[in-house]
């Protein structure tokens, strides 16, 4: 669900007892839609994120530092110039709209005082950051919006600060009764639904509350408002004035929808839902910032790579999808090879009835004696060749498909290994965590020669730290190491990793090498299973339950020669089934 209006009023509410008062000490710009301000003050110190992401507006506090560029962007320099050392006054929300406003106490460059004003507007693609001076007059925003782009509302330097439109037919749920919304909707005609009326007629609502609301009036999502009862807007009257002092009085409670079957997140809200009955399962996270981090921000840094990691993605899935044409036709043209035996059996009774066949026959008619029946067929003749020459010729178109059916599969079993890679190196992508990562696929990319040296070098302009491997600890105190690529699993599984240390690997599916450090002592069985479930973690069955994962000892490990990156063979083994759980897993991590 996108952040709504009441859900924003809960989170800046939380914000402003945290961070009133404290001062700006350093503005970075990790994305080219993101703004961190790292605050001290107040109650001590933390990182308040700015989000202008179509995808995924938001503001809240964050933990883990991001990666900045080398070169901070214009924005970001503007913002250390007007910003940097200001004292934050209030977080505030205009009305219900999906905005924040951020007022500042600094002092201009004559170091006399002066207000300033960063302006969020939450409102997925038409999102911005906005800085404005006292006089209402924009200093600069994060996307600037001229005359060509909207030709209502125009954001530019030296322009006055306009607020957005208001929505049409829309009003503030905050200033109606719940007699009041009785009575509209009793005036209501038409075949809309009652959560789509609520939502056509309120702003500040998001799909999910207004679904929550006629659920709670209703026992339904979806029911007509033109055949809605007295008692049913009875209810509803009772429903709406409960939300409105449920908003009102600050009750709000940040909770987490997980899917009760894989228990994957799939929304957020801030009061409990109850129309998804036991399907969804509802957390409480500690506070809305938390909340906001759970939801967003493994997508977000996903988002972020790929968009870092545009044109090799580019590359290695075009090459992919190259590839995936490729095996199709070699398997069609293998599967015409497996009936050429027909040529073989017309060339051999041909070569029985030479003495009653001539040059320039259009067809031969024999007894076939491989049919018991001995039936008579005919089998086509080329005119301008002798019977012998017609014989060798289907002898020919015999053997050249007995060799076709040979390198064929020779080159499918190449082609599907490439392929392999290729997906591999894909689910790498996702794995990539920060630069470094991604310049180390760049790195092994260009030595499997998916990537030129020409392509290697326009991609990366510096050359970032090394990318280290994921590093866990099991809660009985063992090491887990887990490869974010092919490169770093070679060097794991071949190099670093004792023979007697424990590899594990999901079986038949794409994932990182993991290894569960022994040093010389029996590995316990939790350590066994933790280490399982970061292998499953690591791999495209992450959201999967019960997924098998192999493991043995690293003595058991080959690597042919001339294999791709991350391929190893082993044939004595055991099985494990583990369902990864990602809270553990997380809690298992060692920071950096």
């Amino acid at each position: 669900m996108p952040l709504d209006a009441v859900c924003l009023r809960a989170v800046l509410s939380e914000l402003n007892t945290r961070i009133a008062g404290a001062r700006i000490e350093k503005v970075y710009q990790p994305d080219r839609e993101e703004i961190v301000l790292q605050l001290r003050g107040g109650q001590g110190a933390c990182r308040l994120l700015f989000s202008a992401s179509p995808s995924a507006p938001r503001i809240h506090l964050i933990e883990q530092n991001r990666e900045n560029p080398a070169t901070p962007p214009m924005f970001c320099m503007l913002l250390r110039k007007h910003i940097q050392g200001a004292k934050i006054v209030s977080l505030t929300q205009p009305s219900l709209e999906r905005m924040a406003v951020l007022e500042l106490d600094t002092n201009d460059e004559m170091g006399v005082p002066v207000k300033r004003y960063l302006i969020a507007e939450l409102m997925g693609k038409y999102s911005n950051l906005i800085l404005k001076g006292e006089d209402d007059r924009i200093i600069d925003s994060i996307r600037r919006i001229d005359g060509d782009i909207s030709g209502k509302r125009q954001i530019l330097p030296g322009l006055f600060y306009r607020m957005p439109p208001a929505q049409e037919h829309k009003v503030d749920p905050l200033t109606v009764s719940g007699a009041g919304i009785a009575a509209a909707v009793s005036q209501a005609e038409g075949e809309m639904v009652l959560d789509k009326w609520l939502l056509s007629s309120f702003c500040g609502l998001s799909p999910l509350l207004c679904r929550e609301l006629a659920y709670r009036a209703t026992g339904e999502t979806g029911k007509p408002v033109s055949i809605l009862s007295a008692e049913d807007r009875t209810k509803l009257c009772e429903v709406f004035e409960d939300f409105l002092s449920y908003v009102r009085e600050d009750k709000a409670r940040p909770y987490l929808l997980v899917k009760a079957e894989d228990k994957t997140v799939f929304d957020f809200t801030c009061l409990p839902i109850t129309q998804y009955g036991s399907l969804m399962r509802l957390d409480t996270k500690p506070d809305f910032s938390s909340l906001l981090a759970a939801f967003y921000e493994k997508k977000g840094q996903t988002e972020r790579m790929h968009r870092k990691a545009g044109d090799m993605l580019r590359t290695v899935t075009a090459a992919r999808d190259r590839l995936v044409r490729k095996l199709a036709a070699q398997r069609q043209e293998l599967t015409k090879t497996h009936d050429r035996e027909k040529y073989k059996r017309k060339g051999e009774l041909i070569s029985a009835n030479f003495y009653q066949l001539e040059k320039g026959m259009r067809t031969a008619k024999v007894i076939d004696y491989y049919d018991p029946e001995c039936p008579e067929i005919e089998i086509s003749l080329d005119v301008r060749l002798t019977p012998q020459q017609n014989a060798q010729k289907y002898f020919k178109l015999y053997n050249k498909a007995k060799t076709a059916e040979q390198m064929l599969t020779e080159q499918i079993e190449q082609g599907t290994q490439e392929l392999d890679y290729l997906e591999s190196v894909l689910a790498s992508i996702d794995e990539a965590e920060n630069e470094a990562d991604l310049a180390q696929l760049r790195e092994e990319l260009t030595q499997t020669g998916v990537l030129s040296h020409k392509q290697q070098r326009n991609m990366r302009r510096q050359k970032p730290a090394r990318s280290a491997p994921y590093e866990y600890r099991t809660t009985d105190g063992f090491s887990v190491w887990a490869g974010k690529n092919n490169l770093q699993n070679d060097l794991l599984s071949m190099k670093t990793a004792f023979k007697s240390d424990i590899w594990f690997h999901t079986q038949k599916i794409h994932g990182s090498h993991v290894i569960l450090i022994t040093d010389g002592k029996q590995p316990t069985d939790e350590a066994m299973t933790q280490a399982a479930m970061i292998a499953a973690y690591h791999s495209k069955a992450r959201t999967s339950s019960l997924v098998p994962v192999d493991y043995t000892e690293v003595r058991n490990l080959k690597k042919p020669s001339g294999a791709k990156p991350g391929f190893v063979i082993y044939h004595v083994y055991q099985t494990a089934f583990v369902t990864p759980d990602e809270a553990l897993i997380e809690s298992l991590r060692v920071k950096d």
